[in-house]
């Protein structure tokens, strides 16, 4: 069984700082979404449970910069070789552009069994770029899967719905999208931090998968990206300390925080 997984590479949200209403994303570091994460571990025990399989990282950014290191931890973690798609076009993409970017990726590298998503990124969460994939490449998706396994011609997947827990099946090739649920991701071993390096890396570029910048420009406009406006009551505690909490007890009652 042959399994890709998309991996993400996103801004560390905990180090981003917000001035005058706005993103500082200057010298903010890059770090692989938490469920890619999930992706990965779920790719890897299957790989182990079945057997003369492979586990390929793929991944899509408009900088080689940007992906480089966090792919080698995807590699260090165990995934047997990857496959980075760079192209300055990338930058300005948006979803549906992604996933004709993976959907292109996945036709050149031809030979797969399993496609696995995170269900969401840890950036903006959209969910839409697993269900696009396989809309574009016409293979059955599944998504929210909490456990796979692999079973004669195709695939088990358990995942919770509000009440019930339901267990569907598909036939391979298919796309998979897993939440936290499903794995504990494996931390790497200095060893395997070691080997990553040497692991098998392809390099493509849009015009490798038969795609100009047109393909994946967005149709999306975005208009703002401004933090909540906050209008501050400078309200200002006098006396000791007591007195002090005394107004701050009556000052929250008075705004409705705390109740009567």
């Amino acid at each position: 069984m042959d399994i890709v997984v998309s991996v993400k590479t996103n801004l560390d949200l905990q180090m981003i700082r917000i001035k005058n209403r706005e993103p500082v994303l200057e010298a903010i570091p890059y770090k692989t979404g938490d469920l890619d994460k999930n992706a990965v571990e779920a790719a890897l025990q299957l790989r182990d449970a079945v057997g003369d399989s492979k586990v390929i990282a793929l991944t899509v950014a408009e900088s080689n910069r940007k992906v480089r290191e966090t792919i080698k931890e995807v590699l260090a973690m165990g995934a047997d070789e990857a496959v980075l798609i760079v192209d300055p076009a990338l930058e300005s993409t948006d979803q549906a552009g992604v996933a004709r970017t993976l959907a292109a990726a996945l036709q050149k590298i031809g030979s797969y069994d399993l496609v696995l998503f995170g269900e969401g990124s840890s950036d903006d969460y959209s969910g839409q770029v697993g269900p696009r994939v396989a809309e574009l490449l016409g293979v059955p998706q599944i998504g929210y899967a909490r456990k796979i396994t692999a079973g004669g011609a195709g695939v088990l997947v358990e995942r919770s719905m509000d009440e019930f827990i339901e267990t569907l099946e598909a036939p391979l090739p298919a796309v998979l999208t897993v939440v936290s649920e499903i794995n504990e991701p494996r931390i790497p071993s200095l060893m395997n931090i070691m080997k990553a390096g040497k692991k098998p890396t392809e390099e493509w570029s849009l015009a490798d998968l038969g795609l100009d910048p047109a393909a994946v420009a967005s149709s999306c406009e975005t208009l703002s990206n401004l933090a909540e406006e906050q209008d501050r009551k400078h309200v200002m505690l006098e006396g000791g300390a007591v007195d002090q909490a005394a107004g701050l007890v009556n000052a929250l009652l008075k705004e409705g925080i705390l109740g009567r």
